[in-house]
């Protein structure tokens, strides 16, 4: 392969870029330098340096929007070495061969990610140059070396002090070939933030682009013969937790950990959920405790109401697990944990487990919720609606009481979260039984009775969509519930609202259906 003499370097990124340049002049490289760049080498003392504007001639214009995109830089770059024609075009026009091209892209992902960037923001974020520079270099990859992250740096540094200022062409293959993949997924990126922009304030976009890495090989899918793998697009949310302590994640652990962590997300005041098979058989939510942790003691509330199915559960926390609430986790076995963080002291616990895998979260906010089809995909808008009481509706003649209002509200957050049918059995703070996935509203009001450990009697009822007959608040008041809250707008409501007047419960209508399936 030919020896690198000259060397374009234009890079946002500015790690190790200096170290970079500096190990390239000691092997005899020419540096070529743009803007930012060019001054950081310079004060670095890097020599010999030139930058690009000596060489095109040209002054940077445009607000730097115009810089490298010359004749004689992308002349230097595309000239194929082996062709003699384009070696006199080069002599022809005084143009010097560019053999190496360093270039990091601006940080188009980094505004895209800030919701409230306005349209110009954006647009001067796309990068021009850079992709231009990078795809030539690519294209030209058997004469040109083309670095894209300075995680390459010290790897091509020791090449060619081994090869003599030569890089072997398997790397030079290797670099294009990430260079390539480089560039389409940052148009990826600017396509698909863009299309969030729609004329029309439609939410969702024309095109879905879903473009994520592969950062997980995962033993199986949701059973031993399925193939499956975790792709991530950033570092928030459960794809993108960092994993602390504990054997490999599974899909299924992944899949109950999202569930777990978007149902603590409900809540402010310290809550603890226990998940299995995507269904909350635990969740709890302390306001106030004065006898220790607040957290530990939301555990031991969403505990109780299900001991047996949290047995080898996954619990999410929205707030830091404290010493006090790992001891109580400690108690029984369970297969992972999501948190925001762990202290120090609860990190000693519950690493002592050696297969319990806990999973440190950063919050994310709500994304377009996309499910795969046969042949295609469905996306929405994620289920973020906030309840308020003024916009509610009593509708029977009682109304609830300040106690029952809590544990109504309590209830609506969790019943968002439960498989459809969806029937929670809840008091202020804590549930006392879910009935989740039934084909029939009435199944679930009595599944969750049936599956009951702490006694109904004053609990309340929150269901995820109308009841569609009065069976399933008659079969409810048979355990003692005394207040209902449900959307509403069933054919029936009226028989409805007549039967939880005869039986003494309150009833309010929400307006609004949680359905998940």
């Amino acid at each position: 392969m030919p020896r690198i003499e000259r060397a374009l370097l234009s890079v946002t990124d500015k790690t190790g870029i200096v170290e970079f340049a500096r190990a390239l002049t000691a092997l005899g490289v020419e540096i070529l330098s743009t803007g930012g760049t060019f001054r950081v080498l310079q004060e670095a003392g890097i020599a010999p340096l030139r930058e690009v504007a000596e060489v095109t001639q040209f002054p940077e214009m445009l607000d730097g929007r115009v810089k490298t995109i010359h004749p004689r830089i992308a002349g230097g770059i595309l000239a194929v070495r082996s062709k003699p024609e384009h070696m006199r075009a080069l002599a022809e026009h005084g143009i010097s061969r560019i053999d190496l091209v360093a270039v990091s892209l601006y940080e188009f992902e980094k505004i895209a990610a800030k919701k409230d960037a306005s349209l110009e923001e954006l647009i001067e974020n796309i990068d021009i140059g850079g992709p231009t520079m990078i795809r030539a270099a690519a294209k030209n990859w058997q004469d040109v070396a083309v670095i894209t992250s300075p995680a390459e740096y010290a790897g091509v540094i020791a090449e060619l002090t081994a090869g003599g200022g030569s890089l072997p062409e398997e790397t030079h293959w290797r670099l294009a070939k990430k260079a390539f993949a480089t560039t389409a997924a940052y148009d990826r990126a600017v396509s698909a933030r863009l299309a969030e922009i729609p004329p029309t304030g439609d939410p969702l976009p024309a095109t879905l682009d879903i473009r994520a890495p592969r950062t997980l090989s995962l033993r199986y899918g949701e059973n031993p013969h399925q193939s499956a793998a975790l792709y991530a697009t950033g570092k928030s949310g459960i794809a993108g937790a960092a994993q602390l302590h504990g054997k490999e994640l599974s899909y299924n652990n992944l899949v109950d950990l999202d569930a777990a962590w978007h149902l603590v997300l409900e809540f402010d005041r310290p809550a603890s959920a226990i998940i299995k098979h995507t269904n909350p058989c635990g969740c709890a939510e302390v306001s106030t405790w004065e006898k220790g942790s607040a957290l530990a003691e939301s555990y031991r509330r969403a505990f109780e109401a299900d001991p047996v199915s949290a047995f080898g559960g996954v619990l999410a926390f929205n707030k830091t697990v404290d010493a006090e609430t790992a001891k109580e986790i400690a108690k029984t076995f369970v297969e992972a944990i999501a948190a925001p963080d762990f202290s120090g002291d609860a990190l000693n616990i519950l690493t002592s487990k050696k297969n319990l895998r806990l999973l440190r979260v950063i919050v994310e906010p709500p994304t377009l919720v996309v499910k795969s089809i046969s042949g295609g995909y469905l996306a929405q808008t994620p289920d973020a609606h906030i309840l308020a009481r003024e916009e509610t509706r009593v509708v029977t003649g009682r109304a609830p009481t300040q106690e029952e209002w809590i544990a109504l509200e309590f209830g609506w957050k969790v019943s968002k979260h439960v498989k459809s049918n969806a029937i929670v059995y809840a008091r202020a703070g804590q549930t006392i039984s879910v009935g989740a996935g039934q084909m029939s509203r009435v199944d679930s009001v009595k599944v969750g009775a049936m599956k009951a450990v702490l006694p109904l009697q004053g609990s309340i009822v929150a269901s995820d969509a109308f009841f569609p007959f009065p069976d399933g608040v008659e079969e409810a008041a048979q355990h003692g519930i005394t207040a209902v809250i449900q959307p509403g707008g069933s054919v029936n409501d009226n028989d409805v609202i007549a039967a939880a007047d005869r039986l003494g419960l309150a009833m309010v209508f929400t307006g609004v259906r949680h359905f998940r399936h």
